[in-house]
């Protein structure tokens, strides 16, 4: 015969202020594991969500990112003509040759200067961004030294706003519009006419090139083609896979950092877990006296406050998932660790790290409160009466 679930429940709701204070305890742990969680996924959703399925980006061989990856003009345009390259709107194929560098500016939060990526773009750059839009303003000009910001760095950096130029490469370039990428890196990005960029900065160089394929199919072939050419020296990634590849180091970093600290917290919310069900057994001899003698066994009674610890723990776990849940109405920035510019994103709670998040706490409840359960049921029945 099993004792009711209400039994336990009861038995909560009756301590209340120790209740509390336990399961405060595992909700902040609990809020810890999932706030690191939701950083790491955030950032790689951001960094995914950057690139398009139908796209590939070119790079020269051996290169982690753009920033240190150099094409030669005439390679650039070779890779452009090739035939697995959709047409675009004008006829022309669907690819553009961008250049990426670094420039520093000054946050407006801190007043310390951090690196922003400046993309020299074409005119299908456009077309093959399709979650880039234009919220104020209008797009450079070909062939000028106008520029366009992200909205985030429009918000996030000083003088970067429409009206204003910015002063690099030894000259002004004036904002004449700010564009929204969603939540993807592009939005951190200042967008100009790579021919008008490249020169500035001393390069004779593209850095990329990005194209879209007739259907997604074709990607082994373009691969296979563009690597095989000793002329190009050039890899071919999937651009969604590219900026997954981005993340993969500090998404990995913030994990084992999280779950390291959050190992280390979990020991002491089920150490406080532990003592709270060895005080409510030592307050309750008597009650499991009159449990046993009712006829429950001693596997009955365990399961009673096996329950109720791990009921517990389910509490801390909602708390600490509600308080990290309020951290995706957040934006926050960071460091993009493979190419050392600002990048910003939103914390995201994705249904996996809530069901990662209340096992955990359950986990806890259970490892907490098995040595009392434990205690209890071992307790006789004339024992347990003596006692009370």
């Amino acid at each position: 015969m099993a004792v009711p679930l209400s039994y336990s429940w009861r038995n909560l709701v009756t301590r209340r202020l120790t209740t509390t204070l336990t399961a405060g305890g595992m909700a902040l742990v609990v809020f810890v594991f999932t706030a690191t969680l939701m950083l790491a996924e955030g950032l790689r959703q951001t960094l995914v969500s950057t690139g398009s399925p139908g796209n590939v980006i070119v790079l020269r061989k051996g290169s982690e990112t753009e920033v240190q990856s150099g094409l030669e003009r005439v390679q650039a345009s070779a890779m452009t003509a090739r035939a697995e390259i959709a047409p675009g709107g004008d006829g022309r194929p669907l690819a553009a040759r961008e250049s990426v560098v670094l420039i520093g500016l000054t946050k407006k939060s801190t007043g310390k200067t951090s690196n922003v990526v400046i993309r020299g773009v074409e005119p299908a750059s456009l077309a093959l961004r399709g979650q880039v839009r234009l919220v104020s303003g209008r797009a450079p000009q070909p062939g000028t030294p106008e520029i366009m910001v992200g909205k985030a760095v429009a918000k996030g950096f000083a003088g970067a706003e429409i009206g204003q130029s910015l002063r690099f490469g030894k000259r002004e370039w004036p904002i004449v519009g700010v564009f929204d990428a969603g939540s993807t890196g592009f939005s951190s990005e200042i967008w100009g006419d790579a021919d008008q960029l490249m020169p500035a900065f001393g390069r004779n160089a593209y850095s990329i090139v990005v194209a879209g394929l007739r259907e997604p199919g074709l990607f082994d072939a373009f691969k296979e083609a563009v690597e095989a050419d000793p002329r190009l020296q050039a890899e071919v990634w999937r651009e969604t896979r590219y900026y997954e590849k981005q993340s993969d180091m500090m998404r990995k970093f913030l994990t084992v950092l999280g779950v390291s600290l959050t190992l280390i917290f979990s020991l002491g919310a089920m150490i406080g877990a532990m003592i709270t069900m060895y005080a409510s057994v030592a307050g309750r001899v008597a009650e499991i006296g009159t449990l046993r003698a009712l006829g429950f066994t001693r596997g009955a009674v365990l399961l009673a406050f096996l329950a109720e610890s791990t009921l517990l723990g389910l509490i801390g776990g909602l708390a600490g998932v509600g308080l990290a849940a309020g951290l995706s109405f957040l934006t926050f920035s960071t460091t993009n660790f493979q190419t050392f510019s600002e990048l910003a994103f939103r914390f995201t709670l994705a249904p996996w790290i809530v069901a990662l998040s209340l096992a955990f706490s359950l986990f806890m409840g259970v490892v907490g409160g098995f040595l009392p359960a434990l205690r209890a049921s071992r307790l006789g029945i004339v024992e347990a009466l003596r006692e009370a």
